[in-house]
């Protein structure tokens, strides 16, 4: 009895993924093929997309809700550039005091709803100091510095191993076809490391010279987790960074949320422009 009881207790959160699953499903039909997840100041992608249907995170049971200026806070499923699609009209972050398998839960959901690909793109600091504000990274790989993960607890193998593999988290397929298409548009597009912390504040200069020393090219407080969580739902992942602000440890400067909000939305067509070409061929 006590190891039935155990083990029927093992994945709670498999219980939670298919009720969301079944409330969106209640309300449009569509399964995904690719997941995006829009971050910081980059929802006007979602604008693109031919809508079949806009959920509220508030109407998806066990959702978190976003709090996070420039969050608009809802789930889109529609068509983009001819594929079926899930956006994420703002994400949620370990910061805002959520754990981190609630920072996932969403990127567990659209896996079972269907999708295949994940999407992620953010707002980060620009580490390389041959980065300039505005421009788009392909992120080729990252460090966890969250001091957390995603994975922690019990595992259900019905949704991943307990040790995923992290050699490659970022599908060099995916990337290809994605520098492919900024070429074809005359869109520069970097490649980069991206660390994530936990933030919400930004970093001082000292840790700015231990994060370029480690070899991170972007600094972000997301997408670690839900990368982390794809690769153990057996995703296929596509990462990009807009830089919104360099941090030169020697010359560094005070910069606020408005200004990287500002940033973002300026770089936003660019990445709409990238992302619209790039699905396509995904």
């Amino acid at each position: 009895m006590t190891m039935k009881r155990l083990k029927k207790s093992a994945s709670p959160e498999l219980d939670q993924i298919r009720g969301a699953v079944s409330a969106i499903r209640k309300k449009s039909g569509l399964s995904p093929e690719i997941a995006i997840v829009l971050g910081t100041g980059l929802g006007n992608l979602a604008k693109k997309i031919k809508t079949d249907c806009v959920i509220p995170y508030g109407g998806i049971p066990n959702f978190p809700v976003s709090t996070v200026e420039s969050h608009a806070g809802q789930l889109i499923l529609g068509t983009l550039s001819g594929r079926r699609v899930a956006a994420m009209e703002g994400r949620f972050h370990f910061y805002e005091g959520y754990s981190m398998q609630e920072v996932a839960f969403p990127v567990r959901v659209l896996r079972e709803l269907g999708a295949k690909i994940l999407v992620v793109s953010n707002a980060a600091g620009g580490l390389n100091l041959a980065y300039r504000k505005g421009e788009l990274v392909l992120i080729e790989d990252h460090i966890n510095f969250m001091g957390a993960n995603p994975l922690i607890g019990p595992n259900d193998e019905r949704l991943g191993p307990r040790f995923p593999d992290m050699c490659a988290p970022y599908s060099a397929r995916l990337a290809q076809v994605t520098a492919e298409a900024a070429q074809a548009l005359k869109v520069p597009l970097r490649r980069g490391v991206y660390i994530g912390v936990a933030g919400p504040n930004l970093e001082t200069r000292a840790e700015y010279r231990m994060m370029r020393a480690w070899g991170a090219d972007l600094v972000g407080m997301s997408t670690v987790p839900e990368v982390i969580a794809g690769v153990h739902l057996g995703m296929e992942i596509l990462g990009i960074s807009i830089v919104t602000d360099v941090c030169d440890p020697d010359h560094l400067e005070a910069v606020d949320i408005k200004e990287i909000i500002r940033t973002a939305n300026e770089a936003g067509p660019k990445l709409d422009r990238l992302l619209e070409s790039a699905v396509k061929k995904f």
